[in-house]
């Protein structure tokens, strides 16, 4: 589509905004309206710059999550991956329309394969026009404060929902951006962060929604929690779109020295779990209070699913694990499912790099089987 007529028509559906699909939340649906998906992020297309062969999905991949008994992957894009612009200059608001057909082709062929397998795809834009939790690259406006920035975003998950139109809701859903948050400077990794304005993630939802189900008005979308995905969004229970938590709380376990979540992470209490960790005593009852106001989303008719979870390798593995465990139960207690990042990697089942495991060869990849089999359990 031209872009100056998808501008105009966006606009003219957003007068009807109100009338996006509030049918779900009418009927008062019994819990979880989302199924229990249970699977892994696939990192292939994750990076601004074109997909390489560094995170690259294969076959025996989707082999071995279906045959352990898994049904889920999202894949997490950076819109920029499947841009035509000069990579050696920061890219203009101009540029950010520039679509590069065979570059889309590829991820459309990790989604078809995905489906081969009989796993739902969860579509994420990781970087949207304007906004994304890491650093990395110069976005050349903020989403939550630019119209420009707003009209790339809807122009982009149109396009998506053109490109899969014809397929149906039980195989592909969309979730529109990775942990949004209202950052003081987008382009630095540590400035401060706060949640975003529940009026403006609306207005930013909605407009979205609107562009996704002009195509396919019964396309399942996904809005990730407030506050870098950890805080319910009340502000858009009416307007027919799931919300995705994560397991990543406390940080200090989940991204025990992670240097893109801490400004020092040499200098950090080592995590335990339960036990008293810096100031704060980390237990199972402090999950249980963090995932209440998800549960009670739940309750109340809206889809929940944990989109993220999981633990970078600098923690101790056992400290992992027996948190881990209590997080996936407290999940699965309230059949939601959940999203490991990562399936492999630093943070999944296979080739982790962690110091304190014993790993199982796999057909030539390290298998992390104590991660896996406890994984396996919520099955």
């Amino acid at each position: 589509m031209e872009r100056r007529s998808f501008i105009k028509s966006t606009g003219l559906l957003a007068m009807g905004a109100g009338l996006a699909g509030t049918a779900a939340f009418a009927a008062g649906l019994p819990a979880n309206t989302l199924p229990n998906w249970k699977g892994f992020n696939l990192l292939d297309f994750f990076s601004p710059k074109p997909a390489g062969t560094a995170n690259k999905t294969t076959e025996d991949h989707f082999r071995w999550m279906r045959d352990w008994g898994f049904d889920f992957v999202r894949i997490p894009v950076a819109y920029p991956s499947y841009l035509a612009f000069d990579r050696n200059k920061q890219i203009t608001p101009e540029e950010v329309y520039n679509i590069d057909e065979q570059r889309v082709e590829e991820i459309e062929k990790l989604v078809v394969m995905a489906h081969r397998y009989n796993m739902h795809v969860s579509l994420n834009l990781h970087r949207a026009p304007g906004y994304c939790i890491n650093a990395g690259f110069h976005e050349p406006y903020n989403l939550w404060k630019d119209e420009e920035a707003l009209k790339a975003f809807c122009f982009h998950w149109n396009y998506w929902a053109k490109r899969f139109k014809g397929v149906s809701e039980k195989k592909i859903s969309f979730d529109l951006l990775n942990e949004p948050a209202m950052r003081e400077d987008m382009n630095d990794q540590h400035s401060k962060m706060s949640a975003v304005p529940g009026e403006v993630y609306r207005k930013v939802a909605q407009a979205a929604a609107i562009a996704i189900r002009k195509e396919n008005p019964s396309r399942l979308i996904i809005a990730d929690g407030n506050n870098v995905g950890t805080s319910v969004i009340p502000e858009i229970v009416d307007l027919d779109i799931a919300q995705s938590c994560r397991g990543y709380y406390p940080g200090i376990i989940s991204h025990y020295k992670a240097p893109w979540a801490n400004k020092d992470p040499e200098n950090l209490p080592e995590p335990k779990w339960p036990g008293q960790v810096g100031n704060a005593y980390l237990s199972r009852e402090m999950l249980e209070k963090h995932y209440q106001p998800w549960i009670d989303l739940v309750k109340k008719g809206v889809g929940v699913h944990c989109g993220e979870c999981g633990c970078w390798n600098k923690t101790p593995h056992a400290v992992f694990l027996a948190w881990f465990g209590d997080v996936l139960d407290i999940l699965q207690s309230n059949k939601i499912g959940f999203g490991l990042w990562e399936f492999s990697g630093d943070f999944g089942v296979l080739n982790s790099r962690r110091a304190d495991v014993q790993y199982e060869d796999w057909y030539g990849q390290k298998l992390d089987r104590k991660l896996l089999t406890l994984l396996q359990r919520s099955i």
